[in-house]
């Protein structure tokens, strides 16, 4: 689905990934994963939350952003980035991306800027912000041996800010301190109920909190283990007079 705010455009392709524009610069955030730009993925069965119905290859992504390995796709970011393209991706990526039978980011063909969780950095018409991205170990958010998946230090969030205008990918993570303090345009946050992030009532908590522009659910609703109540969190978040936008096709 395509969202348009003050001068941005903003697609959801699925799963978590975004892509943006102010017009002049592309940023994408996490794209592919489990065929999803590829057209090679298991859909909900309810229709709502789907990648393109073919091949994803636009190539047009001047800077493209990894929060952490499970959204590390080779594939998916050479099918989205220019041959000159940053790729800024999180830190701990490189070593695990072997781990996870991936091709080694390193060996990718573009310029590698790697980032921590608290970092910033200005490229290509972008200035992005990294924010820290895990499950709290007393949270609700772990293993049944009582280990997160995510812990810290596995991955980030970023706000990506196009000519003065935000947009904002808490990544795979709990509600944190730190994301109640950001001022936000466009809040994208992950609702899909897999037990591993935050849910569709914390995000809906988190958005009345810090009262963005707009609000743009993602990460739900791709596959059937991410299921959510998206018009259930869209009347909880309207209820605190924020706005929201939903993928209803």
């Amino acid at each position: 689905m395509t969202v348009r705010l003050a001068g941005l455009t903003v697609d959801w392709l699925g799963y978590a990934t975004l892509r943006m524009t102010d017009g002049e610069t592309v940023v994408y955030v996490d794209p592919g994963r489990h065929g999803v730009l590829s057209g090679q993925w298991e859909p909900h069965a309810d229709g709502i939350g789907h990648p393109p119905s073919q091949d994803y290859r636009k190539q047009d992504g001047d800077v493209v952003c990894v929060s952490h390995v499970h959204h590390y796709d080779p594939d998916g970011i050479e099918r989205v980035a220019t041959e000159d393209a940053t790729v800024v991706a999180f830190e701990s990526i490189a070593g695990l991306d072997v781990d996870h039978d991936l091709r080694a980011i390193h060996d990718l063909p573009y310029e590698i800027r790697e980032v921590g969780m608290k970092d910033t950095l200005s490229v290509t018409g972008a200035d992005i912000w990294t924010t820290p991205a895990y499950n709290r170990p007393e949270g609700p958010h772990i293993h049944p041996d009582g280990t997160p998946y995510h812990p810290e230090g596995f991955g980030c969030g970023f706000l990506v800010e196009l000519d003065g205008r935000s947009v904002f990918w808490p990544g795979d993570t709990d509600v944190l301190p730190g994301h109640r303090t950001l001022e936000v345009m466009l809040l994208c946050p992950p609702i899909g109920g897999s037990g591993r992030t935050m849910d569709q009532h914390e995000a809906a908590a988190l958005a009345a909190e810090i009262e963005p522009t707009l609000v743009l659910p993602i990460h739900y609703n791709t596959f059937s283990n991410l299921e959510a109540d998206a018009r259930t969190f869209a009347a909880d978040v309207a209820e605190a007079g924020v706005p929201v936008v939903l993928d209803e096709s």
